[in-house]
């Protein structure tokens, strides 16, 4: 009857519990639409700097191949191209390192307005590169791709300089103590010396004090649990040898012993 009396003297309270509910759904949504856009643009780069990485040489027993004119624009897009993948490679160093994205969360906070305009730049360079240095460009095209890897590479630098100026400053003074919080224990999770236990409840530790914070990228989460897991293996217990087989008689054999015989009457003196 208490609890019926309750209900209806406090049934407004539904209205918001409610609305509470629904903004917690609406941020678990967005921050699940921001993990997999930024997912894609990883393995975007990722694609990138492998398809840019030369050739491995195999020997074939087969004719050569006749040679191919080379582009004129061949040598200035293989530096774009280098100057490109630089670029990215700084980026992933960031997006794949959970410790570097706790110490400067800015750079994949998309509200920025720096990191924002690096983003928009990211993929205008990708927008623009073309398939292979060995391709034919109009001297526009070739124009336009070398603006927008000189946009990338400085927009970067901006936003980089940024986010290691303000590091966590924008968050509340609660939000830094999480961050704090999860920095400590990230070192807990990658730590050989700690226990498979220790280490475990670390990482978990990890994901619940970020949740709602920053943005990490699923690529991320792979690349932490498995240094999570590398102490793991170093410390698998090893099955003791079995002991050496018996092949060769023990050292020093005793002759058996007989008693001694009985005096005969005739050795009586």
């Amino acid at each position: 009857m208490d609890f019926w009396q309750f209900l209806a003297g406090y049934w407004w309270l539904a209205f918001p519990v409610l609305g509470v509910l629904g903004g917690l759904g609406q941020r678990w949504e967005r921050g699940a639409r921001s993990r997999h856009k930024r997912r894609l643009e990883i393995l975007q780069a990722k694609a990138a700097l492998k398809a840019a990485e030369p050739p491995k040489q195999v020997a074939h027993a087969t004719e050569p191949k006749p040679l191919t004119k080379a582009s004129p624009t061949q040598p200035q897009l293989e530096k774009l191209f280098a100057e490109h993948d630089a670029v990215t490679a700084r980026w992933l160093e960031y997006e794949l390192d959970v410790a570097k994205l706790i110490a400067y969360p800015t750079i994949s906070d998309g509200r920025q307005p720096l990191t924002a305009a690096f983003l928009r730049a990211k993929k205008t360079a990708d927008r623009l590169r073309p398939d292979s240095p060995k391709a034919h460009l109009t001297d526009g095209e070739l124009a336009a791709y070398a603006s927008a890897v000189t946009d990338y590479e400085v927009a970067f630098d901006v936003a980089e300089r940024e986010a290691r100026r303000l590091k966590d400053s924008d968050f509340s003074e609660t939000e830094r103590k999480r961050l704090q919080t999860a920095q400590q224990l990230l070192s807990v999770a990658v730590d050989g010396g700690a226990t498979a236990a220790e280490r475990q409840i670390a990482y978990k530790r990890v994901r619940e004090e970020l949740e709602g914070l920053i943005v990490v990228s699923d690529e991320a989460i792979t690349v932490l649990e498995e240094k999570v897991a590398l102490p793991l293996a170093a410390q698998a217990p090893q099955m003791p040898a079995p002991p050496p087989a018996a092949s060769q008689p023990p050292a020093n054999p005793q002759p058996p012993q007989t008693p001694p015989a009985a005096a005969s009457s005739d050795d009586a003196v």
